[in-house]
């Protein structure tokens, strides 16, 4: 087989495992939760750590790539995504598993920033063609896959085995990129941006980290303290940015309003949707009962919808407008979460299918525009930057995302227990009963039919809040793609391919 199609090969299996790894940790939480006995903050960061660890290191990702070699750097970030996933099959308590998950996260920007630069290196011509189509319909495949994959392991083996099935795949996958993917450089390769690196990983790290605190109040000293730290990081990042000849985040790029359009649609899709699907998940899990395999078949209906909308969506580009289709893609995606609320106790799964189709709709009709919105108003030397800042907002808006809908949920999740306990023989008790609940200890362990009675309508109060939040967002980014996307911003592309460019995960995640 010719070498070109081991690069292909060496490309996809990586980028399959690694986005496999956003979705199908999903259903396994309330195994993890069990196990470790772990918080609801404790499973925040199972998937923040690895959405923080993506976000902040993209960009560089793709400058050392081009400094140092891609077919290097690509072997390097599949290494250590791989020795991520032994050490999270093997994680001994949260605070290891979220670590474990954060070097995940490293290798897999890196191998998300170096992925498309050495597809465009090995392919030309019609080849180059079938290549990218490939390794889109393996994103898709991925992203429908996770759930359903991540409970039947989860249920027939363990939570422990997502993890661990990736280590003899990532060393397949790198003993065939050392000796079968050729090396590639940029001869013109800017200076790495350490100085931005640091204040945008610290920012948003305080950022993520002071919203799950604000569960406990957003006058906690933590949160206070958290808060303001990443605002002056963050602050920071922009000066060092400005300053600097050829920085990470080009603000010159935001002149165009397509470009903060599209940005704006990246992280909105990663803030709402993707971000409820966690807590979605957790209430078929936890309220229902139902095993990690039957919630996964249950989030086919929203994945499977992603999925086939999606190859809809790339045929209908070239005849409807990009924003028209990114415009009603949010405003379904809206109104599908609207359709989720109203949950109650005595609620059954079945409540959620025609949001989750809906909703499932309307992320395929954005993913597919929003890939190109990113990379079509900046001339093609440039795509590579461009895509990979909208790649970043998408994980920046899973992180925060989660965070901030996290926080909302266990805040209204403790105040309906506490007042529906003050009512009940339990008063003297409430608030401590309360906290146990919003901290994910069970409070049905304490056998009490009062108490459980109370939890169950603090989980479906805090869902049915967070839904309608996620649902504001969507339909704010519905907005702002209408009036910022515009036809006239997008640039001739039929110049020669980028020799850097980064890929748009179907998911965000």
């Amino acid at each position: 087989m010719a070498r070109k199609w081991w690069t292909l090969v060496a490309v996809v299996v990586g980028v399959f495992m690694l986005l496999l790894d956003v979705t199908i940790v999903n259903v396994a939480l309330p195994d993890i939760q069990n196990s470790f006995d772990a918080s609801l903050a404790d499973l925040q960061w199972v998937l923040d750590a690895y959405a923080l660890a993506l976000a902040a290191g993209l960009l560089t990702a793709g400058t050392l790539a081009d400094r140092l070699g891609r077919r290097r750097l690509f072997a390097a970030g599949t290494a250590i995504f791989t020795a991520g996933s032994l050490l999270c099959g093997t994680a001994t308590g949260p605070m290891f598993l979220n670590l474990a998950r954060a070097g995940q996260g490293i290798g897999g920007a890196i191998m998300f920033a170096t992925s498309l630069a050495l597809l465009s290196n090995a392919f030309r011509g019609k080849d180059r063609g079938v290549a990218f189509g490939v390794f889109g319909a393996v994103t898709g495949i991925a992203v429908a896959v996770g759930p359903v994959l991540g409970g039947v392991i989860t249920t027939g083996l363990s939570w422990r085995w997502i993890f661990l099935v990736n280590i003899p795949i990532g060393i397949g996958a790198v003993l065939v990129t050392l000796l079968k993917v050729d090396e590639s450089r940029d001869p013109n390769a800017a200076r790495t941006d350490w100085a931005g690196l640091v204040t945008f990983t610290g920012g948003l790290a305080a950022l993520v980290y002071g919203l799950i605190e604000s569960a406990e109040g957003w006058t906690e000293p933590r949160t206070v303290i958290s808060l303001s730290a990443a605002a002056v990081l963050l602050v920071a990042f922009g000066i060092a940015e400005a300053v600097q000849r050829r920085p990470m985040l080009d603000f010159a790029l935001l002149r165009k309003p397509t470009f903060t359009g599209g940005l704006i649609a990246a992280f909105g899709i990663s803030a709402s949707l993707f971000s409820l699907l966690t807590y979605v998940v957790l209430y078929l899990q936890v309220q229902l009962g139902h095993s990690a395999m039957e919630t996964g078949l249950r989030t086919l209906f929203l994945t499977g919808a992603i999925f086939l909308t999606a190859g809809i969506a790339g045929r209908l580009t070239t005849v409807v407008p990009v924003r028209a289709m990114i415009s009603l893609g949010f405003l379904l995606i809206g109104i599908g979460l609207l359709l989720m609320r109203g949950l109650t106790p005595a609620s059954d799964w079945t409540h959620l299918i025609p949001g989750l189709v809906l909703a499932g709709i309307g992320a395929g009709l954005v993913n597919v525009p929003l890939a190109s919105t990113a990379v079509g108003v900046v001339e093609p030397a440039r795509s590579g930057m461009a895509s990979g800042i909208n790649t970043t907002f998408r994980q920046v808006g899973i992180a925060t995302g989660i965070a901030a809908l996290g926080s909302l949920f266990a805040g209204r999740l403790r105040d309906t227990v506490t007042d529906r306990l003050l009512d009940s023989p339990l008063a003297a008790q409430a608030h401590q009963i309360a906290d146990g609940v919003g901290a994910g200890s069970g409070a049905a362990g304490t056998g009490n039919q009062i108490v459980v009675s109370a939890a169950q309508a603090g989980f479906v109060d805090g869902l049915n809040l967070i839904l309608l939040v996620g649902a504001v967002v969507a339909l704010f980014s519905a907005a702002s793609s209408l009036l910022l996307i515009r036809g006239r911003d997008f640039v001739d592309q039929t110049g020669p391919a980028p020799a850097v460019s980064k890929p748009e995960p179907a998911h965000a995640a």
